[in-house]
């Protein structure tokens, strides 16, 4: 009987030390774009809670009032009542979109730190 065991880790050869920095350099590249749409998601999500707080006060007051929104580079004209609604799926789906980036980030930053410690990558101080 023969055992076929799969190749462990220690069998693969080392990778070369420019392919290890082109690694390291695209596991950065990958955290900070994540990090700057989410970034960018917040922010949007910011203005639409801000909206949303505004418009609150007239949808009580006058959900008839008309007032303007722009879908697809094009100013339309709505009223409140039917704004609202759709700004809050907007908010609500946006803050999915984060959710997930954020698992995302999480859980690629995890496997940057794995990759780091598998190698002994310490980064270098500035000089």
């Amino acid at each position: 009987m023969s055992s076929t065991k799969p190749k462990s880790k220690a069998s693969q050869p080392r990778p070369s030390p420019q392919e290890l920095q082109q690694q390291y350099n695209r596991y950065q590249s990958e955290l900070q774009t994540l990090a700057s749409k989410i970034g960018e998601l917040e922010q949007e999500a910011e203005e639409h809670n801000l909206v949303l707080s505004t418009l609150d006060e007239a949808l009580v007051e006058e959900p008839d009032r008309k007032c303007f929104r722009l879908v697809g580079g094009v100013l339309v004209e709505r009223t409140v009542k039917d704004v609202v609604p759709a700004l809050k799926t907007n908010r609500d789906g946006i803050q999915k979109v984060i959710s997930n980036l954020v698992e995302q980030y999480k859980s690629k930053d995890e496997e940057f730190e794995n990759f780091k410690r598998e190698y002994n990558i310490r980064p270098q101080p500035a000089s």
